[in-house]
């Protein structure tokens, strides 16, 4: 009677570790705090997504590491203390994305389209920047967003 027992406590211990809900998504959840709108040459508004904002050292160096989904309207808004030459890349970053380097003034200096996830390929700026803007990959070019259009947020 001993050894029956024992092999049923044994295989309801097999099932129920077998039975597991999946592991719950390691993706990091950002919370889109504030609204910024692409405006084109004249001032239109071209398109307007939800931003995480990234200002502070710490917030700036993780970015979108380790961020598997993202809405289609959002992305992430890098702001800094002062414009100056930046350069970005991709090191532990799933999501292909477009990067815009945005100037103090707010005119779009340079548009990377479909970066390559996980790359350490360096993206510089070309020019000066004071933000960064990161959307979902194909973004820009869906949205016909381009070099000299300004941001609004």
């Amino acid at each position: 009677m001993l050894i029956i027992s024992a092999g049923i406590i044994a295989c309801s211990s097999e099932q129920e570790s077998t039975n597991k809900p999946p592991a719950s998504d390691d993706s990091r959840v950002l919370e889109y705090s504030r609204e910024l709108t692409f405006l084109d040459t004249e001032g239109n508004a071209v398109s307007t997504i939800d931003v995480a904002i990234a200002d502070d050292d710490s917030e700036r160096a993780q970015g979108l590491m380790d961020v598997k989904k993202m809405p289609t309207e959002s992305g992430m808004l890098f702001i800094f203390p002062d414009e100056q030459a930046r350069s970005f890349w991709m090191a532990n970053t799933p999501l292909p994305l477009d990067i815009l380097y945005v100037a103090a003034d707010s005119t779009i200096v340079r548009i990377y389209t479909q970066t390559r996830p996980y790359s350490q390929e360096s993206l510089p700026s070309g020019s000066a920047a004071k933000f960064v803007v990161e959307v979902n990959g194909g973004y820009t070019i869906n949205r016909d967003i381009r070099e000299g259009y300004r941001i609004r947020f």
